[in-house]
């Protein structure tokens, strides 16, 4: 049994009360509400699980503003969702939130910085909320674009699942300033895709190009821990691995 924290419950309550609000706004539907609720319930539950096995009573504020991007994301999901069963409905709405999850994306890592608060915790938290959000809209913009879109959703979850299978995926990198700026991109392209402001073919090529940035990225981490494999230790200049990447150096 794990004790229940303020914060995923805070998390839980303020994602169900934006749901609310959708739904009184732009008419959130069925499908919506299954999919937000959904996204309330089993992010809350992991969420106060990873606190329990870290014993952290509290988040940090750096944590509290990546919770605050976690709720953005859970209500894009929910409008992504009510999109399949309910097209031509306010994609104004669905990249206003993208749009402010992105925009706090610049201020956790910072805060965490200014506030000497940064954690592998905190690392993992962001990455799992950046991921989630990519893969939300990777499958809104695959609609109009095709489905190779669905490979910048992907991505992160495909190398989380071969690492069941290859232990040397599991070793720590050292951070990098522009990996975290390619996760950045991946967003910034979708959201922007996904207001349908742009034509097409603009659309395309900002999508193709994100994916060949996000392509590049995973090929250089995957190559640098492939080459040091079965036990030559961790690549240099990573960090000893505590359950994640440091939140040190990260936008």
């Amino acid at each position: 049994m794990y004790p229940v924290h303020a914060g995923p419950a805070i998390g839980l309550t303020a994602l169900l009360a934006l749901l609310s609000a959708l739904a009184a706004t732009v008419g959130l539907g069925t499908a919506g509400w299954l999919a937000g609720a959904g996204c309330a319930l089993a992010g809350s539950a992991v969420l106060d699980r990873a606190m329990a096995r870290r014993g952290m009573g509290r988040l940090g504020p750096a944590d509290r503003v990546t919770l605050t991007r976690a709720v953005l994301a859970g209500g894009v999901a929910a409008l992504v969702a009510d999109s399949f069963a309910h097209p031509g409905g306010r994609s104004d709405v669905l990249v206003a939130l993208s749009a402010a999850a992105l925009v706090l994306d610049c201020v956790d890592g910072w805060l965490a910085r200014r506030t000497g608060t940064a954690s592998d915790f905190g690392a993992r938290f962001d990455m799992e909320v950046d991921a989630f959000l990519i893969a939300v809209l990777s499958c809104l913009v695959a609609r109009a674009l095709g489905p190779a879109v669905l490979l910048i959703g992907v991505a992160r979850y495909a190398l989380g699942a071969a690492g069941w299978r290859l232990d040397w995926l599991h070793q720590p990198t050292p951070p990098r300033y522009w990996r975290k700026a390619v996760a950045a991109v991946q967003g910034v392209v979708l959201t922007g895709a996904a207001s349908g402001l742009l034509p097409r073919p603009v659309n395309l090529a900002a999508v193709l190009g994100a994916l060949g940035l996000l392509a590049g990225s995973f090929g250089s981490e995957v190559y640098g821990k492939w080459r040091h494999r079965t036990g030559a230790g961790p690549a240099p200049g990573a960090a000893p691995r505590a359950g994640g990447p440091s939140r040190v150096g990260v936008g």
